[in-house]
């Protein structure tokens, strides 16, 4: 069983991006900036905000974080909105969710300019995924498949199951493993809570995407000897015995599925290091204009 490292995997790719940073600033050129719109007091949504501003700093751009009370309307949003898209300092920005109940998420991920929708959700980015054009690929996603192609597991004619159809990530990974490429060319099954016989597909994948958001879903029984295994869950679960009242399970049982795994992503230090980092790779590619020119 061999670790899918996703802090290491993070570390080099940021250290590429740096590097081309530094060139940039060398050769007098503006460096790329992000943003990132938080609406009210979340403590995870405030710990997210601040991995990536962190990020942004590791990386050398420039970043900013424009927080609004959660009583701020969905109008007052709407004109922050527009007057990034019009900034051409800003390359990317993302709206951090969830936004309060009285705003609508949609409505706001639309009124993004897809050429800064570095998070990747608006319909025109995630269509050209589908279609496998050029596009800002959600970050969680974009990172499994970095770390697939980091670690050069094989997936050409696998079977992959993705357990869970969200569209930040268990459709968007199913898309991207079944596109022509590598990693890719899989067939894709994709369960949710209303799949029958649930086990039973889990124990015939050679890769397993588990994103369901459900705490140590994923159990021994469900997993054949030597499979790949992805951990997306990070739910927050209290343990007095941290400092914080809590810690980041995932949706695998990771002590007793790990020994059957040809490979694995621990939570935390697996996928979400390598979504922060993608989203910096989008970043950099929006300032770059290679996604729409």
């Amino acid at each position: 069983m061999q670790i899918l490292d996703g802090k290491k995997i993070a570390a080099e790719v940021r250290g590429e991006i740096a590097a081309e940073v530094v060139q940039l600033a060398a050769a007098g050129k503006r460096i790329p900036q992000l943003v990132a719109i938080i609406v009210g007091n979340d403590g995870a949504s405030q710990t997210y905000v601040a991995g990536k501003e962190k990020a942004c700093g590791e990386c050398g751009f420039k970043s900013q974080v424009l927080r609004f009370e959660d009583a701020i309307t969905e109008q007052e949003l709407l004109v922050q909105i527009a007057k990034l898209n019009a900034d051409e300092t800003v390359d990317g920005f993302i709206v951090q969710l969830p936004l309060p109940e009285r705003i609508n998420e949609q409505k706001v991920v639309e009124a993004i300019d897809p050429k800064k929708d570095v998070d990747g959700f608006h319909p025109i980015n995630v269509g050209r995924m589908t279609i496998g054009l050029p596009s800002y690929v959600s970050a969680t996603p974009a990172g499994i498949m970095e770390l697939l192609k980091r670690y050069r597991i094989e997936t050409s004619g696998k079977h992959a199951v993705v357990v869970g159809r969200s569209s930040i990530v268990g459709r968007p990974m199913m898309n991207l493993l079944s596109q022509k490429g590598a990693p890719g060319d899989c067939t894709v099954t994709v369960c949710h809570s209303r799949t029958k016989n649930i086990k039973e597909i889990c124990r015939t994948a050679d890769i397993i995407v588990a994103a369901l958001g459900h705490p140590e879903f994923l159990t021994a029984e469900m997993v054949k000897q030597g499979a790949v295994v992805i951990d997306v869950g990070i739910t927050r679960v209290p343990a007095a015995d941290t400092k914080s009242g809590f810690r980041l399970q995932g949706d695998v049982k990771y002590d007793e599925v790990a020994p059957k795994c040809s490979y694995i992503t621990p939570v935390p230090g697996g996928v979400g290091p390598m979504t922060i980092i993608s989203l910096m790779k989008n970043t950099l590619k929006a300032y770059k204009k290679e996604v729409y020119g």
